[in-house]
Formats: structure tokens, sequence, C-alpha cells
């Protein structure tokens, strides 16, 4: 509960409470607050309990730990009964990308320099050499009715 205070925010503390409480009242105090945590520990302890009791044997594995968005998803994807790392190990978006990159346009994939030295370098292009300059007829024809 207390894992990140140091010894010097321990000994403030400390000397904070006996100014504040006074050395004669501070067991009391101590007592108090001891107590009271206690009574909020049994309370969450017993609605956790009534929680599963209440969902029954099919969450007898629940953990409410898993409720927290981080430990779910690390969890889900640690479990692979759904076949995850398979499906993302068969999915290469830079490919896909440069596939669609070539298709729009209209260029062959096997053919272009540019994905062939982007796949080449781990999809990194290289930025020392000078584009090449398209051929005044590769543009697209003009649409008036498009502009």
């Amino acid at each position: 509960m207390f894992n990140d205070i140091g010894p010097l925010e321990l000994v403030t503390l400390v000397i904070l409470a006996v100014l504040v409480f006074g050395p004669d009242k501070l067991p009391k105090v101590i007592q108090d607050v001891t107590r009271t945590i206690r009574k909020i520990r049994d309370f969450s302890d017993s609605a956790k309990q009534d929680i599963r009791e209440e969902l029954g044997p099919e969450f007898k594995d629940f953990e409410f730990e898993d409720l927290n968005p981080k430990t779910f998803i690390r969890k889900q994807l640690d479990n692979d009964d759904l076949g995850l790392k398979e499906i993302r190990s068969g999915f290469d978006l830079k490919k896909e990308m440069a596939e669609v990159t070539d298709a729009v346009q209209g260029r062959d994939p096997e053919s272009s320099s540019a994905a062939s030295s982007a796949s080449a370098s781990g999809g990194r292009l290289d930025m020392t050499k000078k584009p090449e300059k398209a051929a005044a007829d590769d543009r697209p024809p003009f649409d008036a009715d498009a502009t």
C-alpha cells in the first residue's frame, strides 16, 4: 500500500502527526485509523465474495484484477485460444499497403522500385536517392468536370 514512501517521507509524516494530534492523542488516532482500514478491507472482501457467489460456478476463476483493461488485454494476448498470434503473423500491413499504393498508382508491384527498396530495407525508403521522374504519358487524363 505504501511501497513508494521513502524513509525521509515516513519520518516527515510521523513528525507531522505528532505536531497535529499531540503525543497523548496519537496512539488513539492510530488505533482508530487501523480499525477503519480493517473494516474497509473486511467490507471489500465480503462484497467480492458475494459477487463471486452470485455469478455462479462458471466464474469461479474470476479475478477482479481482470477488470483493469491493461490486465485484461495482457491476459488475452498471452492466452492464444482465439488464434490471435496466427492472425497477427499472417497479416503484413506494410506489404498490403504497398500493394494498395501500387494498384492506385497503376504500377506493377514487382517492378516498383519504391516498393522493392522499401521491402528490402525493412520498410524504409532510401532518402538519399532522387525520385524517378514520371514520363509525360504516365499522367492521368485531365477531367474538367472533376475540378
